[in-house]
């Protein structure tokens, strides 16, 4: 039978294609742009009719109507990363959340950890040898095709056929459906005078040749602006964006000097704009790969001069960085940060940047504090910890004893906090009265 026939005859419609979920199922769906939009929507629709299923995903971006509190006897929602849409729900107990480490969720897949009946995903059209690409986000997603009693993709003509270990044969499909719907997008984040100043401060610590991963939001973006004058940088990344993109168009990025996959850029994801996608459609320069080739430590840490960039929410006069919660409240999740913090740390030449504006709350709450706040999820380890910079400064903490640690951080805190700092610092036995 030839690729196009097993095609046609996988082909349906939503509502049929989500039939195929039973009471008490695992549904596993990607992140981001490869969320498979009218697959949820379908679920939604049918669920009334369904008992006791869970929603595995990391990072959804749509407010599916399963999204209620309502719902939860028919369908639940498992969170590995939280975003708008379920962050709420979380907080209030109506959604679940697991920890993880993002480079081990396939393995907890494969293991059967975390349960895998049916994978949903949004994918490009088949190319003529009968392979889809699920370029968009393979992190996991290539984990579950592989477990999964149901494989049902979402073909998107707007998706792009990515190079990499992300694709799928029709062979191995049990459902699909077609839609010509626009992909997500991720609006370019506002910066401010304070993004850009505690730019210019981790720009200036990336040398030439250095392998780059950058993570989400206004800070690390900024980064990037501010690297445009850089020779011959790399990319080992789990999210590819537009960021890294206008690096690529001002010739900054040409992956010469990395030693894992030399001359090619390495992500697990992509959200962005149009643009973004139009540029992976079979471009040989980007491999989409999954999670637990870019983020697992010994493998990016290969790379020499491996740059990590992520914000935290606080963090702690001994170098605890709370990246996840807001006190126990959760909020968003580990995702890569931990990932690349350990691998910029094995890298030769290697450096971990934390970032983080020094205040919240238009300036009335320091974001450096003397301990975290009760129930506050440690997301990067004082034992781990690198870089941390703020508009005021950086505090290279790692080889520091407690004390000096303290002093540094204080140092790079915003001013008006300092004398509560160092009186908190006291208080905690972080710094005595000679200190």
């Amino acid at each position: 039978m030839t690729a196009w026939s097993l095609y046609e005859q996988r082909r349906t419609d939503p509502d049929e294609a989500v039939k195929l979920i039973h009471d008490g199922d695992t549904v596993v769906a990607p992140l981001g742009a490869a969320e498979p939009a009218e697959l949820l929507a379908a679920l939604s629709r049918r669920r009334q009719d369904l008992r006791g299923v869970t929603v595995t995903q990391l990072l959804p971006t749509g407010r599916y109507e399963y999204l209620n509190p309502g719902s939860t006897q028919q369908i639940r929602h498992n969170s590995l990363f939280l975003g708008g849409p379920t962050r709420e729900g979380a907080q209030a107990g109506w959604i679940d959340w697991t920890p993880n480490h993002f480079s081990e969720i396939p393995q907890l897949i494969r293991t059967g950890l975390l349960r895998c009946d049916v994978v949903v995903a949004r994918c490009s059209p088949m190319d003529e040898h009968g392979f889809f690409s699920i370029g968009l986000s393979p992190a996991y997603t290539m984990a579950a095709i592989e477990v999964a009693r149901e494989v049902i993709l979402e073909v998107d003509a707007h998706a792009p056929f990515a190079h990499g270990d992300c694709h799928v044969h029709v062979s191995q499909v049990t459902s699909l459906i077609e839609t010509d719907a626009p992909l997500v997008q991720l609006a370019p984040p506002t910066i401010g005078e304070v993004e850009r100043a505690i730019a210019r401060y981790v720009a200036e610590l990336v040398p030439d040749g250095a392998t780059l991963q950058i993570g989400i939001g206004a800070i690390p973006d900024a980064v990037v602006a501010q690297l445009a004058d850089k020779n011959d940088l790399g990319i080992h990344t789990e999210m590819f964006g537009d960021g890294i993109l206008s690096l690529v168009e001002a010739g900054v990025v040409t992956n010469k000097r990395k030693n894992e996959h030399r001359g090619k850029m390495l992500a697990t994801f992509a959200l962005g704009s149009d643009r973004l996608y139009a540029f992976m459609h079979r471009n040989p320069v980007l491999e989409m790969h999954p999670v637990d080739v870019t983020n697992t430590p010994h493998i990016a840490g290969r790379n020499d001069n491996l740059h990590s960039i992520n914000s935290t929410l606080a963090v702690d006069l001994i170098g605890q960085c709370g990246s996840e919660s807001l006190g126990s409240a959760p909020y968003s999740g580990t995702g890569g940060q931990s990932d690349f913090v350990r691998a910029a740390n094995i890298s030769k030449g290697g450096k971990s940047f934390i970032v983080l504006p020094s205040t919240a709350k238009s300036g009335t709450v320091s974001r450096i504090v003397p301990t975290l706040l009760a129930g506050t999820q440690v997301t990067t380890s004082k034992n781990d910890v690198g870089y941390v910079v703020t508009e005021f400064g950086v505090a290279q903490l790692r080889g520091l004893s407690a004390r000096e640690r303290a002093r540094a951080l204080i140092e790079i805190a915003h001013p008006d906090f300092r004398d509560e700092l160092t009186e908190g610092a006291r208080r905690v036995g972080l710094l005595r009265w000679w200190g």
